[in-house]
């Protein structure tokens, strides 16, 4: 159809003649309303970005010259924040003569990695950053609802679904 008449009947229609694709051979053009058109898509739009779920990254800082239980401490926290389906960074600080031994650090997140290979993975290595090394940890997809499963009983996970954040008036008044 020649442009001229696909324009005269938009027109008789008291429409648009717009090009959905320009690119094709030959362009594709249809007759709509192009305000409602693009209405239709700020609200596709909108939707969607209402839709998608926002990543939260958490960080847990160590040392290279950690304890026993303060590392099994640190990994518990890094495996809650992994099952609650966050993204967790693992920073290492090196202080003074730290810092010319970096393999300690590199030694710490590859073991950090493997304790928790389990609940996510190493989405990004060890990376040295000055005084810092860091390594970013991801959930395995699925790792909330996963967790929900595995521990339907967890006051925790019920607390998360039934909160409405309205204040019953169960507290104790204050002593003020």
């Amino acid at each position: 159809v020649r442009i001229e008449d696909a324009l005269r009947v938009a027109a008789d229609a008291d429409l648009d003649l717009v090009e959905v694709a320009p690119n094709a051979k030959p362009p594709v053009c249809k007759i709509m309303d192009y305000g409602k058109f693009k209405y239709e898509t700020a609200q596709k739009e909108r939707e969607s970005r209402k839709n998608q779920q926002q990543t939260v990254v958490k960080e847990q800082k160590l040392r290279p010259k950690i304890d026993d239980h303060d590392y099994l401490t640190k990994k518990g926290h890094v495996i809650r924040f992994l099952q609650a389906g966050s993204k967790v960074k693992v920073t290492i600080m090196f202080r003074g003569r730290e810092q010319s031994r970096p393999e300690l650090g590199y030694r710490l997140l590859q073991r950090l990695g493997t304790d928790v290979a389990d609940y996510g993975f190493v989405e990004t290595s060890a990376k040295q950053d000055g005084r810092n090394m860091t390594m970013v940890l991801a959930p395995h997809r699925g790792a909330k609802t996963r967790a929900k499963a595995l521990h339907p009983d967890d006051p925790r996970s019920a607390q998360d679904e039934h909160d409405d954040g309205d204040a019953t008036g169960d507290a104790a008044p204050s002593p003020n």
